[in-house]
């Protein structure tokens, strides 16, 4: 007898619980956002971040070549219809036969996560677009079949949402990333601003480093603004969720910006009460956005 998807997601809830003590733990603002969801749809966000989150130890804590090429036979061995005995796959096989995956951005993410591990500091603002869509682009394309029913007409803002998140990260650990031999920042942009790699060792930024910090913020804010064009075809139940994920990520550099830009060694937060503010702020701007589309109809 075929398991109704409400008979899975209960057959596995301590499967989900575990992803989501996982994206509780390190991601606050996501799942702040993301619990807004219908309960099957941010349990699945939940399995989809612990997969992400998993890859991205793999390189970060472990630096271990070997654990990311299991990883990759693991999701090899999960496309080929056999579920690795762990709770994050346990649970992404429930996620695989109630929604339309597709496992190309899964795929995807480990090899952005390759591009860490053999690291190289991008030449070019489109080199790091290119990382930056490995590494978070293919996270938007992971989750759009949960979060609408047109999800092929709309990976292309999918993905300007994942790169303009990574570029926040970006952003927002110049500092960290430096400490770990990582610079993010295209050398080809910090020739033109006059940035040099002893600024990134300092306490305070300079001028110049805020004037290319600046530049990448611009990038960023423009992506976010072209991702809302997905948002018509946006499940209404998933738009809020959606709504208030770029909106508490996008905060995080204005955040900077009133710190005066001290994010070389120490790491800036939206505070919860923020978060609170942001997520009423996307309630009403999904209800204008839903009053507006109304009105253009008639």
């Amino acid at each position: 007898m075929t398991k109704t998807n409400q008979e899975l997601f209960e057959k596995h809830a301590e499967d989900f619980a575990y992803c989501e003590t996982v994206i509780k733990k390190y991601s606050k603002s996501f799942y702040a956002a993301f619990s807004q969801l219908p309960e099957k749809k941010a349990k699945s966000v939940y399995a989809i971040y612990a997969f992400c989150r998993l890859a991205d130890d793999t390189v970060d804590l472990a630096h271990s070549e070997e654990k990311l090429l299991a990883l990759k036979q693991q999701l090899d061995a999960f496309a080929l219809g056999e579920i690795p005995d762990e709770p994050i796959w346990r649970a992404l096989s429930v996620v695989f036969s109630v929604y339309p995956m597709n496992l190309a951005p899964f795929y995807d993410m480990i090899e952005g996560q390759k591009q860490d591990l053999v690291f190289t500091q991008p030449e070019t603002f489109a080199d790091l677009e290119d990382y930056c869509y490995y590494v978070a682009g293919s996270v938007g394309l992971m989750l759009l079949p949960l979060l609408s029913d047109q999800a092929e007409e709309i990976q292309s803002p999918a993905k300007l949402l994942g790169e303009a998140m990574q570029l926040t990260n970006i952003l927002r650990d110049i500092g960290e990333d430096n400490q770990m031999g990582r610079i993010y920042l295209p050398k080809e942009m910090m020739r033109d601003y006059g940035v040099t790699e002893a600024m990134l060792h300092a306490s305070k930024p300079t001028k110049s480093l805020i004037d290319l910090w600046e530049a990448v913020a611009n990038e960023a804010e423009q992506k976010y603004e072209a991702s809302f064009a997905m948002l018509p075809l946006i499940d209404p139940n998933c738009r809020l969720a959606l709504t208030a994920a770029a909106m508490i990520y996008k905060e995080q550099l204005t955040v900077i910006r009133e710190n005066h830009y001290l994010m070389l060694d120490r790491k800036n937060y939206v505070s919860q009460l923020r978060k609170v503010q942001l997520l009423r702020k996307a309630k009403k701007d999904v209800e204008k956005r839903k009053d507006d589309s109304h009105q253009s109809t008639l």
